[in-house]
């Protein structure tokens, strides 16, 4: 989430509401985050080139979920969590970030800035570090939930489809509570400490379970 930028504010000024412009910078984001999570999962251009359609579609699919969930969600946090407070919210894509992530998931691995919630109005410290939480809040809640149905589901594609898009909610939870500006940890910890402490305490705990494989 971005708390600045020079964009144009229209009408509905506070109102939970998406204009044509901001439905086309999400689906551009998703568009180009799938495709890179997709080649980053078959481990770049070399896993591409040696996997068969079943499995391409299956990582896409797992992609896609994933995107939807941890990021487009996330976003979508911070978007209506600001709209609540009477802002202006609006998501912006930043194409060079998206193009990044692309290039490094060619290599097998993904890092990319896909792009941020611009908002615009009248919000106290308080009003804002709760519309910085949203976003790794969603992204908590998402992972934990995806966890449960990975151990409710047995083994299999299924469960391994579920674990993955648990895995990628808490590493971008843990990434964005990171308290470095612009990213939505900053924000927190300049409202509340405590709240900082516990919330991303939480997210580095579960995203190091689930890297390391240990849950």
């Amino acid at each position: 989430m971005q708390d600045y930028g020079a964009i144009k504010i229209p009408k509905n000024y506070g109102k939970i509401s998406f204009s044509r412009t901001e439905i086309k910078n999400i689906l551009i984001a998703v568009g180009a985050l799938t495709i890179a999570f997709t080649l980053t999962f078959l481990n770049g251009l070399v896993g591409l080139a040696s996997a068969n359609l079943v499995k391409i579609s299956y990582f896409l699919i797992v992609s896609f979920i994933a995107v939807l969930s941890g990021f487009v969600l996330h976003e979508l946090g911070h978007k209506f969590a600001a709209q609540r407070a009477g802002a202006w919210a609006e998501f912006r894509a930043h194409p060079s970030g998206l193009m990044m992530g692309i290039f490094f998931s060619f290599l097998g691995f993904i890092f990319a800035l896909p792009g941020a919630v611009y908002i615009q109005g009248m919000i106290s410290r308080k009003q804002n570090g709760l519309i910085s939480l949203a976003g790794p809040a969603t992204n908590l809640v998402l992972g934990a939930a995806f966890i449960v149905l990975y151990f409710i589901s047995g083994s299999g594609l299924l469960s391994i489809a579920f674990y993955t898009i648990g895995s990628v909610n808490f590493l971008l939870a843990a990434f964005n509570l990171l308290p470095i500006p612009p990213l939505d940890g900053s924000k927190i910890l300049r409202w509340n400490v405590p709240i900082y402490v516990v919330v991303f305490g939480v997210s580095i705990i579960m995203a190091i379970l689930v890297f390391t494989g240990s849950l």
